[in-house]
């Protein structure tokens, strides 16, 4: 069966209509990012809240630490949403470990077979291998979301050996739009969750998901330097907890052997 069978065009219509008025969704064929697009309406007062952009393909996509994420057209779920948030601003990063909750979620309402786990904050894993990213980004008074699944590539078109898609792992699901639409409902079930109550309902969930914890890790910060230890929970804002009693806010984590 052609790859081509996999890759479902994007219905804008059918997204619209089932989405709204909560999203507003946009389909673009080709853009340099969607995050970068979404953050220009915002600043040009052309955005509004629940604004979401998906794209066939990206040309300049990036993930988090600005590496770049470049996927064949067709291939990847590729968008961003924008939220307003009125927490406050120090429990905004919080929305990223929501968004890895709402993904995972979604892709297993969609498919009981597969398992899937984090990688602190926000990889989603299938057998150790990535099939989903996505970063977050405060803007003005609210905060863009960008998600890139791997969805119907084919193992030469993965962009590293650690990466998977959902094809591969012979997913039951492979309409794009079907997998947007339930992924932006469990999003706007746990948003609107924690809007009130705050992160709280959701750490335990978080925990029991995140591979990151109670193994071997090396954590890379920013600067390059690095720290072999292990993880044992996650705050209330999102951090990592070291066993130590550090907490990593921003940092890169890698799960040794």
């Amino acid at each position: 069966m052609g790859n081509e069978l996999h890759r479902e065009a994007l219905r804008e219509s059918e997204l619209h209509a089932e989405l709204s008025p909560y999203w507003r969704v946009s389909v673009v064929d080709v853009t340099g990012s969607t995050q970068v697009d979404l953050a220009e309406s915002i600043r040009a007062h052309s955005a509004v809240d629940g604004d979401v952009l998906v794209a066939n393909y990206q040309s300049d996509g990036k993930g988090r630490l600005d590496r770049e994420f470049i996927a064949a057209p067709s291939a990847a779920l590729l968008f961003s949403l924008y939220k307003k948030v009125t927490r406050p601003r120090d429990e905004w990063n919080f929305i990223a470990l929501l968004t890895a909750l709402s993904i995972t979620e979604a892709l297993t309402d969609l498919d009981k077979k597969i398992t899937l786990s984090i990688k602190w904050p926000n990889d989603i894993l299938v057998n150790d291998k990535k099939v989903a990213g996505l970063l977050c980004q405060g803007e003005n008074d609210g905060v863009i979301v960008g998600v890139g699944l791997n969805v119907g590539m084919q193992e030469t078109e993965l962009p590293v050996v650690t990466a998977t898609s959902l094809y591969l792992e012979k997913f039951s699901q492979l309409d794009r739009n079907e997998i947007l639409k339930r992924i932006l409902k469990s999003f706007r079930e746990k948003f609107e969750v924690w809007h009130v109550q705050g992160s709280a309902p959701f750490i335990s969930q978080y925990e029991n998901l995140c591979s990151s914890l109670n193994r071997d890790i090396q954590i890379i910060w920013p600067a390059g330097d690095s720290l072999a230890t292990q993880a044992t929970g996650i705050s209330i804002r999102g951090e990592l907890i070291l066993n130590n009693g550090v907490l990593v806010n921003s940092a890169d984590v890698l799960h040794l052997r």
